[in-house]
């Protein structure tokens, strides 16, 4: 235990490290899934390697310690105790950051119903009065997409065509339940905030993808997001996956060259990563539990 232990905090930067280069060279849709599995794996295990260094406290507490004392045994010290304090404060700020990402989650759900109110439940697309080029779609059952007045006037009929299909394509392929998933696993372990980050912006490169397909021209892709994102440039933020969200200059960039593979091996060698973490958690685990029945005997 005392080396396995602690493998998920490299493995947690290296995955961290790497995941620009993945979101690089990979397609987006293999990429954004491989890195929020491998994240969201990395984090689980993050957590119980400190459940487990704040169980080796059990070993200090005055009834173990008396019992063992009346015994003449020795009692082993997996880990030095001031560790376990460590590890015991890390997690209860770990509960905290992730109830607060959970709370924010809901909130933005909320507000993002509040926003269809009064719409039929079939309808699919919303425009809404508003002057703000403004355009992003609201996971849900059914799933909406909403858009303003002022986004359909900046755009031409066939950035209009665009937009919708970017969309769709975050509706389609539940892009919110990814980000949200990179974004808990962020919260339970911040080292993995360049992973959240990274696929916040695969998931937009992944629809531009999807809507360049469903138009058949990738120029005409990169025009409606540089019209759209220039349209935008003022417009105050808002919750949801937006058209002009996520680094749209290198998206604009990307869109103008061919789109990138699937490496398979790249994708399988993160998936790798992502499983060690839980490898060294499951040994470690495993020398916990013999010491303790060790003591406990």
């Amino acid at each position: 235990m005392r080396f396995d232990v602690y493998t998920p905090l490299p493995l947690s930067v290296l995955l961290a490290a790497i995941s620009p280069a993945i979101g690089r060279r990979v397609a987006p849709a293999l990429a954004a899934r491989v890195l929020t599995a491998a994240a969201v794996v990395t984090a689980a295990a993050t957590c119980w390697s400190l459940f487990l260094l704040t169980a080796t406290l059990l070993g200090d507490a005055p009834p173990v310690v008396a019992e063992a004392r009346q015994d003449g045994r020795r009692l082993a010290e997996p880990v030095p105790e001031v560790i376990g304090m460590v590890a015991c404060v890390a997690l209860a700020l770990v509960v905290v950051s992730v109830q607060s990402a959970v709370s924010a989650d809901r909130r933005t759900r909320r507000a993002l119903r509040r926003l269809c109110e009064g719409h039929p439940a079939d309808t699919e697309l919303i425009v809404a009065d508003s002057p703000e080029p403004r355009a992003f779609a609201i996971p849900g059952s059914p799933g909406r997409i909403l858009v303003t007045a002022g986004m359909l006037s900046a755009l031409e009929p066939a950035e209009r065509r665009v937009l919708l299909a970017h969309e769709r394509a975050h509706l389609a392929h539940r892009h919110a339940l990814l980000v949200t998933a990179a974004t808990l696993a962020a919260a339970a372990n911040p080292l993995l905030r360049p992973v959240r980050g990274t696929v916040a912006f695969l998931v937009e490169r992944w629809a531009d993808e999807q809507a360049a397909d469903a138009v058949g021209d990738r120029t005409t892709t990169a025009r409606a997001l540089a019209r759209a994102a220039l349209s935008a440039q003022h417009a105050r933020p808002v919750c949801g996956l937006g058209f002009t969200d996520g680094a749209v200059t290198r998206r604009i960039a990307a869109l103008q060259t061919t789109p990138p593979p699937r490496l398979w091996h790249l994708a399988a060698a993160v998936l790798a990563l992502g499983a060690l973490p839980g490898l060294g958690t499951a040994y470690a685990t495993r020398e916990l539990f013999r010491m303790l029945a060790g003591v406990l005997a």
